[in-house]
């Protein structure tokens, strides 16, 4: 009998507009759609969970962990606006060491909207794929070579939005087992794209989970600042993240971020942070 080889578990939340350019953006800080969030090693699971508890029980939520609250200090985050310096000081250094402690990493694709319309509307233009088929299926894919090189499979869970946007989730992920990845062999060469095969075999299965799933909000917190990082190279949280050894770049070779590494795409020259591609 083969031996059972062990799992990751990939935590894949979204961040941004989904649509090239019909709607307006959802930060101030960029314009960008993403998916990702943290590869934990399956047999971590309880560990991580752990940690999550420890952390709400002690600041009393109730509710999930949402970045964009904490952020705007609204919902059942918005007693910081109305607490000391010294209490709000706490919240955030344990918020950091709840995200440092995490037994997982942070990995994602990040699309710069603006720049996917320029490069893709005169080609293409309505017929343009929504920004999360590329998304998707660069996340999945990459998440499959490092699963590869560390003798894993994959357990995808996909955070629920919509009937239509999981709909077309289900559909990215069978299209990638039964046909490969969906681009262009000639420019997607240089990526060395995984076959149908072995994507079928790396990539287990697909659940989708609400945001009351711990893991899930750990996804959220890790994927914001990574988002983040692609218009702003000093934003603290993604320096915190990476200082620990927390984004999966950290954790490979220069060669191999441009293969398996967190993927911007569609960026402006201007503002290529450290983590993007040569």
């Amino acid at each position: 009998m083969a031996q059972k080889l062990p799992l990751f578990d990939l935590y894949i939340d979204d961040s941004g507009t989904r649509h090239p350019d019909h709607a307006e953006p959802t930060s101030k800080s960029g314009d960008w759609f993403s998916l990702g969030g943290v590869l934990l090693k399956n047999e971590k699971d309880a560990q991580a969970r752990k940690l999550h508890a420890e952390f709400m029980r002690k600041w009393k939520l109730e509710g999930p962990l949402h970045s964009v609250k904490i952020r705007h200090r609204s919902g059942i985050f918005s007693w910081l606006s109305n607490s000391t310096p010294a209490e709000v000081s706490e919240f955030f250094h344990d918020l950091d060491h709840l995200v440092t402690s995490f037994p997982g990493v942070g990995m994602a694709c990040v699309i710069d909207r603006p720049g996917y319309h320029d490069r893709y509307y005169e080609k293409h233009g309505r017929q343009r794929w929504q920004l999360c088929k590329t998304a998707f299926t660069v996340i999945c894919e990459r998440a499959a070579k490092y699963a590869a090189q560390e003798g894993r499979r994959i357990r995808l869970f996909v955070e629920e939005t919509d009937k239509k946007s999981d709909y077309l989730i289900r559909e990215y992920f069978k299209g990638l087992k039964t046909e490969g990845m969906p681009f262009s062999p000639q420019s997607s060469e240089k990526y060395s794209p995984l076959s149908a095969e072995e994507l079928n075999f790396r990539l287990l299965d697909l659940k989708f989970k609400r945001k009351s799933s711990p893991p899930m909000q750990m996804a959220d917190l890790y994927l914001y600042p990574i988002c983040r990082s692609g218009y702003d190279q000093k934003y603290r949280p993604f320096h915190l993240m990476k200082e620990n050894q927390k984004v999966i770049d950290c954790l490979l070779s220069e060669e191999e971020r441009l293969t398996l590494g967190i993927k911007f795409s569609c960026f402006p020259e201007k503002q290529k942070g450290p983590q993007k591609d040569p």
